[in-house]
């Protein structure tokens, strides 16, 4: 059974980095905000059954004023990280899009540090540094020109931050399932929101259909179920650097998909970041907020 749910979570990650790909494929076509759009509330319809299955109501008065609360500001972090995740494939690979979107991982023990005055270990401090060097030398290729995909990716990535914060804080305290499709309907309605009034409605094409699908049905809702599955077999540390993976594979699925390259240099920084995520999913493994993370939203 252990070996089946390793297994299961190195598929979940599979599915993550491949996700890469189909929003890089979405974003040639002009889809951001409505491609997130459709994705994000196909991903809560995919989640609706589950939390019925379970026997949750989705009475509006059953659901606390506070519940409300912390699912909007969920759906928002998660609307703007997702958000600016989309445009910034538009304007850079995969493979670095996957790697600098990771840096959440190694953001989190800053910005608890930062702002919630929660003393950090040594070795997450070390993580940080070692992933920034990654960061940029993945992003530049050594040279002091920062593409504006990256950027947009990087400032993604703090949203990703403090997303994974308030899940662990506060998003515990209310019903996993129906907390999930909260956010993911409000993340989905702020792109749709938004995207009537700044974005065309895409010309109808099977690759960006195929993409809604895949992002919607397999990175949201199946990897989702499959990682709840997962960690009820496989202690907290291992699921954590397996799921890490996720990066590696959004570079090979650029590769095998896109033709997507990197120079030695950028693979050094891909290193560093890998090594970084490593430090800290291992650090922090025992402290929930990485895995509850990726227990509520999946990828």
């Amino acid at each position: 059974m252990r070996l089946k749910a390793d297994l299961t979570l190195l598929f979940v990650s599979i599915i993550w980095g491949s996700a890469f790909v189909a929003q890089r494929i979405a974003g040639q076509m002009g889809g951001v905000y409505l491609f997130n759009g459709a994705r994000y509330i196909l991903a809560a319809l995919a989640v609706l059954p589950l939390a019925i299955r379970a026997g949750q109501s989705f009475s509006p008065k059953k659901i606390s004023r506070a519940q409300y609360k912390w699912m909007g500001i969920a759906g928002f972090l998660l609307f703007a990280g997702s958000a600016l995740q989309q445009v910034g494939v538009v304007y850079t690979t995969a493979g670095n899009a996957g790697f600098i979107t990771g840096l959440y991982v190694v953001l989190v023990p800053l910005a608890l540090l930062v702002f919630w005055r929660e003393k950090q270990h040594w070795l997450s401090i070390v993580a940080v540094i070692l992933a920034g060097v990654g960061a940029f030398l993945l992003s530049t290729g050594g040279k002091f020109e920062i593409k504006a995909g990256d950027m947009l990716v990087l400032i993604g990535a703090l949203f990703w931050t403090f997303h994974v914060i308030v899940l662990g804080k506060y998003a515990s305290k209310f019903e996993t399932f129906t907390f999930s499709v909260g956010q993911l309907f409000i993340c989905g309605m702020l792109n749709f929101g938004l995207g009537i009034f700044v974005e065309p409605i895409p010309a109808f094409h099977w690759s960006l259909v195929g993409a809604v699908i895949y992002t919607a049905f397999f990175s949201l809702a199946l990897a989702y179920t499959l990682q709840i599955w997962g960690q009820r077999h496989t202690p907290p540390a291992d699921a954590a650097l397996i799921l890490s993976l996720e990066s590696v594979f959004a570079v090979l699925a650029g590769w095998l998909f896109l033709n997507e390259t990197l120079v030695a240099i950028q693979i050094f920084g891909c290193l560093l970041i890998f090594i970084a995520v490593l430090i800290s999913q291992f650090k922090e493994w025992n402290s929930g907020i990485i895995d509850h993370k990726h227990l509520v939203e999946g990828r």
